[in-house]
């Protein structure tokens, strides 16, 4: 099964797509140089296979490329960034303690 993620900037979302079938999205608002990853949903059809985590990875890669930081207020991007702490430097020092990162 093919996945393929892409950033639908109209509806503000990451998509996740599954041989041509949305999959999962997550939703996120831009501001000031910030992405607020805000919800992370996948279609019960492709629950427990990884989706979400590819979806997530994904749109912090992308993120990262931009330049941007981010604000997870997503508890699944939190807890993502929390079991990849490679990931950490994107959330911004001074509002890591408000995520939960130390």
């Amino acid at each position: 099964m093919d996945r393929v993620v892409s950033d639908n900037r109209d509806q503000r979302q990451y998509e996740i797509l599954a041989d041509g079938r949305v999959a999962g999205t997550l939703t996120y608002r831009l501001r000031d140089g910030l992405v607020s990853f805000q919800h992370t949903e996948v279609e019960n059809a492709y629950a427990g296979r990884g989706f979400a985590s590819s979806l997530v990875r994904s749109a912090l890669d992308e993120t990262r490329k931009t330049g941007r930081l981010v604000l997870p207020y997503c508890p699944y991007v939190r807890e993502w960034i929390a079991k990849h702490p490679d990931y950490i430097d994107l959330v911004p020092a001074d509002k890591r303690p408000e995520f939960g990162f130390a």
